[in-house]
């Protein structure tokens, strides 16, 4: 039993793990090279696009016009983003404005030769195998490929998230302390009356069975 648990907390603890890695939002240091639309197929990976109902048109052959913008690490490997709009849909970033990014992404394109870095905030993973891109969300000019802006969204998140969840031990804890051990030391002290009262009748039987059992064999 006891392996069954540890396989169950730490299974727990990998699913939390990767919907944090997923929903919480992160930034990237990079150089935009192209910004544009494409038709992309959407069918076992819909989970990670938006959904049909955030403004976005999805034709009878399962296809999608999906903005995309492209981009170049400062190492030189590539890294493709989608920018599509949320809506009110998990996780809540409430983005409706798409237009605009792709706007100001497309003004903000450079080559090798001239690069212009910048700070593209996005949430999600690149899959290439299955067609997977993270979602960008902001993106905004820095100074050169090494500044590396603080990620203040995700802090805050996960302070926030960590204030509440110590809230809710906290809740447990009194909810216990003043409902659970009360009605478990209730129910002890019960059980040990009983024991104790079935004790005394044991004992009681037992007596009246050897006084019987003396008196048989004084006859």
């Amino acid at each position: 039993m006891r392996w069954f648990l540890t396989f169950l907390g730490v299974l727990f603890g990998v699913t939390v793990f990767l919907f944090l890695d997923y929903s919480l939002p992160s930034k990237q240091t990079v150089r935009i090279t192209n910004t544009y639309n494409r038709l992309t197929e959407i069918g076992a990976n819909s989970i990670f696009y938006a959904a049909a109902d955030t403004g976005t048109i999805q034709n009878a052959q399962g296809q999608r016009d999906v903005r995309f913008i492209d981009t170049v690490r400062p190492n030189g490997k590539p890294y493709v983003y989608r920018n599509e709009d949320t809506g009110w849909i998990w996780p809540p970033y409430f983005k409706y404005d798409s237009s605009n990014l792709h706007a100001k992404a497309t003004d903000l394109k450079s080559s090798s030769a001239a690069p212009e870095w910048v700070s593209i905030t996005s949430y999600g993973w690149r899959v290439s195998w299955l067609s997977i891109y993270p979602n960008a969300i902001a993106v905004r000019p820095v100074a050169g490929p090494d500044v590396r802006p603080f990620n203040w969204p995700a802090v805050i998140i996960l302070l926030v998230m960590g204030l509440f969840l110590f809230m809710i031990w906290r809740m447990w804890n009194q909810f216990r302390e003043r409902s659970i051990d009360p009605a478990l030391r209730s129910a002890d002290e019960t059980w040990d009356r009983i024991d104790a009262r079935a004790d005394a009748a044991r004992d009681r039987a037992a007596g009246r069975v050897g006084r019987w059992w003396r008196g048989l064999r004084g006859r």
